[in-house]
């Protein structure tokens, strides 16, 4: 079953409902994203119902955006509160805090920040909002002296975003101050079988331009990246899958590994894969096959088949988010056009109303070994050369 919401729906999982007839559950909001009559349309009652019948139902859903309508409808189940596990970061380290009892995490209400004594902390840290989305007020903070502008950043961001999510998807209540893991970070798809068994549908390494960067710019997978890792990342899923009881449970993992291969993870995000529909589409433009049909149907990928054809390339999502320093309402125009001829092979592009999100669209790219300058530029790109502003 699949349970659609806002901001976006791509055309890509519309075709994959259509093709395999996967119930959608026809709420208001996606009646008013999704106009197709053809699909198999279950009513909100009858979706209730069935899960009542039958409570380890396999549902998916595109955006968090949904959480609100699952703790409304389905509070008689156990995935309000395995939602809320993962969803709020500080229950997420409870969780797991006796397999990793040397993390240092502290819960803050965002009115306390000011309040805490900085010299008490250890730095480098990592501050962002407990239940969180899309690297909003998520900061690194180097030092002592940083602490207060860092701050003062954080209101400001807060005052720019407000409005643009539920607070199930973005509540600025609740910091987490965590410590800062050196090493490389990865994002995950994958989902839990009905016996409980982690099943791995990518592995997306997170690049970023510096030490200081947060952002979400590039994430690339590829054959050595999967082989590399795959294993350990199934072994630490087990752990998580186990403290949580997960069964028909999928979810978009983000780790960060250091330079021992130690796993420590940063925060996974329940029910669905990336979010706006992106690392979920592109292990089929990746790896040519479909992650949503893998978990509802409880199939996994012949990686040993799929990776013989892919040596040598990479397949990226990039993440267009403004970071050019100018305000939404003075830009006139993003030159999309120009962004496609600095990347010798463009998958797939999608326009995102910036105005409103904050974020250009996302694109899709295939990088063959030995271009990867296209891949470093964009990276360290403000994107103002894509960017016309108004007169």
């Amino acid at each position: 079953m699949i349970l659609i919401d806002k901001p976006f729906v791509s055309d890509f999982l519309v075709k994959t409902i259509k093709e395999n007839n996967f119930p959608v559950i026809a709420t208001t909001v996606v009646k008013s994203m999704i106009s197709d009559d053809s699909l198999n349309w279950i009513s909100e009652k009858e979706a209730i119902e069935l899960f009542k019948k039958d409570p380890n139902t396999p549902l998916y859903s595109n955006s968090e955006n949904a959480i609100s309508w699952i703790e409304q409808n389905l509070s008689f189940s156990k995935l309000p509160s395995q939602i809320q596990l993962f969803k709020n970061k500080i229950l997420f380290r409870e969780l797991i805090k006796d397999a990793f009892p040397n993390y240092f995490f502290k819960g803050v209400k965002l009115a306390d920040l000011p309040k805490l004594n900085a010299k008490q902390l250890k730095f480098p840290l990592i501050i962002k909002p407990a239940v969180g989305f899309f690297s909003l007020a998520v900061h690194k903070v180097d030092s002592v002296e940083e602490w207060n502008t860092i701050l003062n950043n954080i209101e400001q961001e807060i005052e720019a975003f407000k409005g643009m999510y539920p607070k199930e998807v973005v509540n600025v209540s609740d910091f987490i101050i965590e410590e800062y893991i050196e090493g490389e970070e990865y994002a995950i798809d994958c989902y839990f079988n009905t016996k409980g068994k982690p099943k791995v549908l990518n592995v997306m390494h997170h690049i970023f331009s510096s030490a200081k960067d947060v952002s979400d710019r590039v994430y690339m997978t590829s054959k050595e990246i999967i082989e590399k890792n795959k294993s350990e990342i199934e072994d630490f899923l087990q752990i998580v899958g186990q403290k949580a009881q997960l069964k028909n449970f999928p979810m978009h993992v983000e780790i960060r590994i250091d330079k021992t291969g130690k796993i420590n993870p940063i925060e996974i995000n329940p029910l669905r894969f990336g979010g706006w529909c992106t690392t979920g589409d592109i292990s089929y433009f990746a790896y040519d096959f479909n992650s949503y049909e893998q978990f509802l149907y409880e199939k996994s990928p012949n990686w040993n088949e799929i990776l013989k054809t892919r040596k040598d390339k990479k397949y990226n999502l990039i993440v267009l988010d403004n970071n050019s320093g100018i305000k939404e309402s003075n830009i006139k125009a993003f030159n999309y056009n120009l962004l496609l001829k600095d990347f010798k092979k463009p998958l797939n592009l999608r326009k995102v109303d910036f105005r409103k999100y904050a974020v250009f669209g996302f694109l899709f790219t295939e990088t063959s070994k030995g271009n990867e300058k296209e891949l470093n530029t964009i990276l360290s790109s403000n994107l103002k050369k894509y960017i016309t502003i108004k007169e």
